[in-house]
């Protein structure tokens, strides 16, 4: 299916991508904590919600 040229650049260039990501993540870290303060509210809440309209749905289901 694939060659194994191909299997090695692709095993190489994932590697190679999380490691960058990860140095990125690490870089930008202090600056998302100051910017995205208070960011975990609007995630409790979605959830909130979502977890709201499937009770919803399923005590009008009967």
């Amino acid at each position: 299916m694939f060659s194994n040229g191909q299997l090695v650049f692709a095993g190489l260039f994932a590697i190679a991508f999380i490691i960058i990501m990860i140095i990125s993540y690490k870089k930008d870290n202090k600056t998302h904590k100051k910017q995205y303060k208070g960011t975990i509210w609007v995630l409790i809440g979605f959830i909130i919600f979502l977890t709201s309209l499937i009770i919803i749905k399923f005590l009008t289901k009967n």
